[in-house]
C-alpha cells in the first residue's frame, strides 16, 4: 500500500470489518472466522468471513476484450491481508448480485489453488476460486458501506488484463 490516497479508505474498511465480525451482536449464527493463512489447497466446506473490497470485470485483451469472469479482492481483517478471487464466465451473473463492494461478506463451499505470479494482483500465494457450490452471503445486515472511490485503482494499477469498472 503505498498510495498515500488508498491507505485511509483502506485502514477505514480494515477497522470496519474488525469492528463488524467481532461484534457478536450484528453476526450471523454460525459464521466461523477464519483467516487467510488457514486456507488450504482443493475444493472443500471451507468458509472465511472478509471485507469485499473490490471486484471488477476481467478481459482477455488478446481476444478482443472477452469476458472471462469476474476478478475480487477480499479483505482479512486478522492478518491485514488481501487476497484475490475469480468467478469463471459461466458462474458470473449468478454471482453479480452478492457482489457489493465495501461490504462484509461470507463466503463458504469455493476452491483454493496457488496463484500463479503471471496472474498474482495480491501479496497471497493462494486465489479463492467460485465453484457451482460457493455461497455468498453479507455477514452483517446493516453494516457502514464503504464508498470506494478512484483513487484506490492506484493499488490495482499492476492489472493489465482487466478493466475496473465497478
Amino acid at each position: 500500500m503505498s498510495s498515500p490516497w488508498l491507505e485511509p479508505r483502506f485502514n477505514q474498511l480494515l477497522e470496519n470489518v474488525s469492528l463488524c465480525l467481532s461484534n457478536s451482536s450484528n453476526r450471523h449464527l454460525g459464521v466461523r472466522r477464519s483467516t487467510f493463512e488457514s486456507l488450504r489447497l482443493g475444493r472443500s466446506s471451507q468458509s472465511i468471513a472478509s471485507g469485499f473490497f473490490r471486484f471488477w470485470d476481467s478481459l482477455n485483451f488478446k481476444k478482443e476484450r472477452e469476458f472471462v469472469g469476474i476478478t475480487v479482492l477480499f479483505l482479512d481483517e486478522k492478518v491485514n491481508s488481501v487476497i484475490h478471487g475469480c468467478t469463471p464466465v459461466r458462474r458470473a451473473n449468478h454471482y453479480m448480485s452478492s457482489l457489493k463492494a465495501g461490504s462484509i461478506v461470507k463466503v463458504d463451499r469455493f476452491e483454493v489453488s496457488r496463484c500463479s505470479s503471471m496472474y498474482k494482483i495480491t501479496d497471497h500465494s493462494f486465489l479463492i476460486g467460485f465453484i457451482s457450490l460457493t455461497i455468498i452471503d453479507e455477514v452483517i445486515m446493516g453494516a457502514p458501506e464503504i464508498i470506494m472511490g478512484a483513487p484506490e485503482i492506484n493499488l490495482l494499477s499492476r492489472l493489465d488484463c482487466s478493466t475496473i469498472s465497478k
